[in-house]
């Protein structure tokens, strides 16, 4: 018996933290880089370079897969028929994948299940944005369907006055997708994973802290939610993943609003293993790398609870400290049950780079659990404690 090969298009941090569960399961791992300086390539041995958006080049790179799948969702759909048309195992499938790609297509797919939606308007043109804006209200918030990430692709519009200044937006791309401007509490996240036999698992519903439209920061699970609310979001998730044929890891990103209909609205939705589920490496039975190779796969999904009462992730971008590991050894020694994972990039303004996950014994210890992940996370990416309190992390952990 031989064990399976799995092909990742993109070479990102996804790509490079599968490789460790790949590891473990025995299976061979390969991955699609986008330059010789990406992320995974320093995790895994197969990465030949290659452009994703060539069908020649991903045919190519299908050969002696058992499946492939996605480090990020910006393969063209057409590429991926053509893969499945050629016989290549490709999971997930165009079909559930598009939904992802394309936030026209699933802003579409969320009314057609009748599942919480922001109110929302394909626009073609400045007059019908404004058109829009006039019957929701202002601020509203305009987005490119395909292409955007982490904020990009993402403008608030206050007035029909600002709505003039997107004419290069609608020259670049048309139609867009027009949302009214969501009053919300807090963000989530619902975490799944699905077989392409239909068998399903949730982790607990997570806060997510975005900063400048990045995440910056997940408390897992998340405090103090209405049961009915997280159960009504794991619910949501599930009957997507069933309802769009998803396989794999999807997280659904989502806004709470207490008090009106189901208590959240859905946001977005990634279909491959996700920055708000990276609390899940130190936190969870099964990670969500592991858990999207066995689904993936096909394969029985691991059990996804969670190892503590609370569990803590905190991102950190490129800052002032060029030599990351430099700051290990006091980053390490301020906090030793901390867990630190770095992704093997250069450091620029901005960029992520690592995440540090960490664990409270009661949900009492969320405050302090949170503030000693930040600590470890901002000597990493400034080379020094901050200056305001040197020692006072060392002192809480005495």
């Amino acid at each position: 018996m031989t064990f399976p090969v799995i092909g990742v298009v993109g070479g990102g941090q996804l790509a490079r933290m599968m490789a460790p569960a790949a590891t473990a399961l025995g299976f061979e791992l390969r991955v699609l880089a986008e330059g010789e300086d990406v992320s995974a390539v320093s995790a895994v041995p197969a990465t030949p370079v290659g452009d994703y958006k060539d069908l020649q080049t991903l045919l190519e790179f299908s050969k002696g897969l058992d499946v492939m799948t996605f480090d990020h969702e910006h393969v063209p759909t057409d590429h991926l028929r053509a893969l499945q048309d050629a016989g290549v195992n490709v999971q997930p499938g165009p079909d559930a994948l598009v939904h992802a790609q394309d936030k026209l297509v699933m802003r579409a797919a969320i009314d057609r299940l009748e599942l919480p939606n922001p109110v929302w308007a394909s626009v073609d043109d400045v007059e019908a944005l404004v058109r829009f804006g006039d019957e929701t209200g202002w601020p509203i918030v305009l987005k490119t369907p395909r292409g955007g990430y982490d904020g990009k692709g993402v403008r608030i519009v206050a007035s029909a006055e600002e709505a003039a200044e997107a004419a290069d937006w609608f020259a670049a791309m048309s139609p867009l997708l027009a949302e009214a401007k969501v009053e919300f509490t807090r963000e989530l996240s619902a975490l799944v994973a699905r077989t392409p036999d239909g068998e399903a698992r949730a982790w607990p519903v997570v806060h997510t802290i975005q900063v400048d439209g990045v995440c910056d920061e997940v408390i897992a699970p998340a405090l103090d939610i209405p049961l009915e609310v997280a159960a009504a979001a794991e619910d949501a998730a599930l009957r997507i993943a069933a309802e769009l044929d998803v396989t794999g890891v999807l997280a659904v990103e989502l806004f709470e609003t207490p008090g009106a209909g189901a208590g959240f609205l859905i946001n977005e939705l990634a279909m491959r293993p996700h920055n708000t589920g990276h609390w899940t490496q130190d936190g969870s039975i099964t990670s969500q790398f592991e858990q999207h190779l066995r689904a993936v796969l096909n394969l029985p999904l691991g059990a996804t609870d969670a190892l503590a009462p609370v569990a803590v992730m905190k991102n950190f971008l490129g800052g002032e400290n060029q030599d990351l590991f430099s700051a290990y050894p006091m980053a390490l020694a301020s906090e030793p049950a901390a867990k630190v994972h770095c992704y093997g990039k250069s450091v620029r303004p901005g960029r992520k780079i690592g995440h540090v996950n960490l664990l409270g014994s009661s949900t009492a210890e969320v405050d302090s659990v949170r503030r000693r992940a930040t600590a470890v996370a901002g000597i990493i990416r400034d080379g020094r404690i901050a200056a305001e309190e040197p020692s006072a992390i060392f002192e809480e952990n005495a």
